[in-house]
């Protein structure tokens, strides 16, 4: 498949729904079910988890259901030779689902650096939920901005090659090399952003700024939201080439993404005190980031332009389950004092 699909030009009012329809769950999100701060519980976070993923799956039946409706009345598609309206809609459909499980395994990354950051910055449970609202409102932005130029940029076939030897690469080195330390202070944003805007020691509510002695000072929730952004764009350079990999469309690309990052803020809450369990997810998501690194420059060319979705899906999901099970079958071994 290639861009074909879903031209911007005729779907942007889809586009423009599906946007409409995530800041309404925004809305409903923070300004009636958190309307007053309190701290999630792993029952509250489990149950919001659920309903992101099956308004996730729910969403994916309708679009394929949509897609089988609408092939077969477009012209311009059954035009082209050899065009099988109900296997592009079988396609997409897929492509949706394995995008989003690759969306959905490479947050755990995000979980560890939420746990990292909440700690360093001593961010009350209380108003954890508030900086994850605007953390992950901010990655909807950033998100569409990279969606869209990789739109423009991987109709090249150089800039695949290139963007499939940098996921290949990244997933080698979350292999070999050891994990290094979250130090927010060091950041060069993070350190630029103090000299210009004083930053109080204690923090004041769920507030991000307030007025010490006539001057405006950041709280340091508002640091940690801001080092959570920084991070998010550093996430977004490998994740959305890994979905480019799976599908040219991005139509399915920011659907998909913006699905799993709507849930991630009731999977930190359900997975934060259980992180550390899963040891060698970190494994998984390398091999999985190696697989799709390999889609770009090599295998899909070996299969005639295009890796069988549904095999990508069944590997992605194996290496990632697989992972989950010996992380549990072997626990991390704590260090003696």
């Amino acid at each position: 498949m290639g861009f074909d699909l879903f031209p911007f030009s005729d779907y942007w009012w889809l586009y423009g729904a599906f946007t409409a329809f995530v800041l309404f769950l925004l809305f409903l999100d923070l300004g009636v079910f958190h309307r007053k701060a309190h701290v999630v519980s792993i029952r509250e976070a489990t149950a919001w988890s659920a309903v992101w993923i099956a308004l996730a799956l729910l969403f994916n039946y309708g679009f394929y259901q949509y897609a089988l409706w609408k092939f077969p009345q477009d012209l311009r598609l059954i035009a082209l030779p050899g065009f099988d309206a109900v296997a592009a809609a079988k396609q997409v459909g897929l492509e949706f689902l394995t995008g989003y499980v690759v969306e959905k395994s490479l947050a755990v990354d995000n979980i560890f650096v939420f746990v990292v950051v909440f700690s360093y910055f001593g961010v009350p449970a209380l108003y954890q939920h508030r900086v994850l609202f605007y953390g992950i409102l901010g990655a909807l932005i950033f998100r569409a901005f990279f969606i869209a130029i990789g739109s423009v940029l991987m109709q090249y076939h150089a800039v695949v090659i290139i963007f499939g030897v940098f996921l290949l690469v990244t997933g080698i080195k979350m292999l070999w090399m050891p994990e290094t330390k979250i130090d927010p202070d060091k950041n060069p944003l993070i350190r630029l952003f103090r000299r210009i805007v004083p930053v109080t020691k204690e923090h004041h509510g769920e507030r991000f700024f307030v007025r010490e002695n006539g001057v405006l000072h950041a709280t340091p929730i508002f640091i940690a939201l801001l080092f959570l952004e920084l991070t998010d764009i550093v996430f977004a350079v490998d994740s959305v080439p890994a979905i480019f990999a799976l599908t040219r469309e991005p139509l399915i690309v920011f659907t998909s993404n913006i699905f799993a990052i709507l849930g991630l803020r009731s999977m930190y809450f359900m997975l934060a005190s259980a992180i550390d369990k899963f040891h060698l997810l970190k494994y998984g998501l390398a091999i999985v980031l190696i697989f799709v690194g390999l889609k770009m420059v090599w295998l899909n060319s070996l299969y005639d332009g295009k890796f069988p979705i549904s095999l990508s899906l069944g590997i992605i999901l194996g290496i990632v389950a697989v992972s989950v099970i010996l992380s549990l079958a072997f626990p991390k071994r704590t260090e003696k004092m």
